[in-house]
């Protein structure tokens, strides 16, 4: 997977070339610090996926991936952002990226964003979607069971389903059955993005002892 750093700060340029050089189904395959430059690197290199910061000095990234998609770029574009208001957000929704990773996140779950978005999903900070949920007067976890609750503390902490099936005192099966439910309720991809959800709503057993 070749991929294009847009940045204009150098050390979180190097920083991001840094994590991705580690992975041995990554390729760094280049970088720039302006729209002007991003541009000229895409289309000479055309990556699978490009690392864009939404605010290049005094430019927007999102006016850099619109520029891009104009010219046909079929590059996948995840934002990389220290913002988490609610209106950039939106905005990169509505330029339809790929991702949307705050820049506080773990080398970890910035891979596992770049997984996902390379397999044609979406990616988006599980904190921003709960608070644009909460907005909306409705949270996605507002939809769970006690029990698929229950299930999503132990994914986030790691659990597999016979761990899971053990704890809550219930079998296998049953545990696949409410990962099921959760996911689709959370609308997430798989066990992996629900325990990141989990954690970053902060979901506790100590909320459940209360319901």
């Amino acid at each position: 997977m070749k991929i294009v750093i847009v940045d204009d700060h150098p050390l979180v340029r190097r920083g991001l070339a840094a994590v991705i050089l580690m992975q041995p189904n990554l390729q760094f395959a280049g970088e720039a610090t302006n729209g002007q430059e991003a541009l000229l690197v895409i289309e000479e290199t055309q990556p699978d996926l490009v690392l864009i910061d939404l605010k290049l000095a005094d430019e927007s990234g999102l006016d850099v991936i619109k520029a891009a998609r104009a010219r046909g770029v079929v590059s996948k574009f995840i934002l990389l952002t220290s913002s988490a208001s609610r209106e950039d957000f939106l905005k990169a929704e509505e330029v339809l990226v790929d991702g949307y990773v705050l820049k506080e996140a773990l080398p970890e779950e910035l891979l596992f964003a770049i997984q996902l978005v390379y397999k044609g999903r979406k990616y988006y900070d599980p904190g921003l979607m709960e608070d644009k949920m909460r907005m909306s007067g409705n949270s996605p976890t507002d939809e769970l069971t006690p029990k698929e609750k229950e299930v999503l503390i132990e994914l986030g902490q790691g659990a597999c389903n016979r761990d899971i099936a053990s704890r809550l005192f219930i079998s296998e099966f049953t545990v696949k059955k409410h990962v099921s439910q959760i996911l689709a309720k959370l609308q997430v991809a798989d066990r992996t993005q629900a325990a990141l959800y989990a954690n970053a709503v902060g979901i506790t057993k100590y909320e459940m002892s209360f319901e």
